[in-house]
């Protein structure tokens, strides 16, 4: 790699390090205010509970789990603080993209590979990763690094399986990225 292009990357993108700890500062940060860590899985849930009582009132009430989390939250799901993290999480990515000028609509993937596959996989994998933090009871923000930053061995475990099976698994699917 040339030291013009590890330059020009090292001004596109944060210090992983630096990163590493200001999400330690923010996770930090939603513990002391909000009593809670932070986590994805639960405003996706909010989404999907208020979009099956728009379409169908009575539909909720024949899901017991959709009844439960809807019936939880004062007023409505979409009110839940979680779902002002994660339109923040978006707005915020959206503007990082457009300040370090790597706003583009492109399908970034290996020559080795269509635009389509790497679409299909990208597809493919939100869906396993959605279907695991509900067997899971979360997602890795809310099972892992919130788990961690109290001391739980749940937390812990969590990390690790993440990170061990995509270590393993990345052998098989590498020619889709690299």
């Amino acid at each position: 790699m040339s030291n013009n292009t590890t330059k020009e990357r090292s001004r596109r993108y944060l210090n992983p390090y630096l990163g590493g700890v200001l999400l330690g500062l923010v996770l930090l940060a939603a513990n002391f205010v909000s009593g809670r860590g932070l986590g994805a899985s639960g405003a996706i849930k909010s989404v999907v509970a208020t979009t099956i009582e728009t379409v169908d009132k009575d539909a909720v009430s024949t899901m017991p789990f959709m009844e439960e989390y809807a019936g939880s939250h004062s007023g409505s799901p979409m009110k839940s603080w979680l779902v002002f993290q994660m339109l923040g999480v978006i707005v915020g990515g959206f503007l990082s993209g457009a300040v370090a000028g790597r706003l583009k609509l492109k399908v970034e993937h290996s020559p080795k590979i269509t635009s389509r596959r790497r679409l299909i996989f990208a597809l493919a994998g939100g869906i396993l990763f959605g279907l695991g933090s509900q067997i899971g009871r979360g997602c890795t923000s809310g099972s892992a690094l919130s788990g961690m930053a109290v001391l739980s061995l749940g937390g812990f475990v969590t990390m690790m399986a993440i990170f061990g099976t995509a270590f393993v698994l990345a052998y098989f699917f590498r020619k889709n990225w690299i």
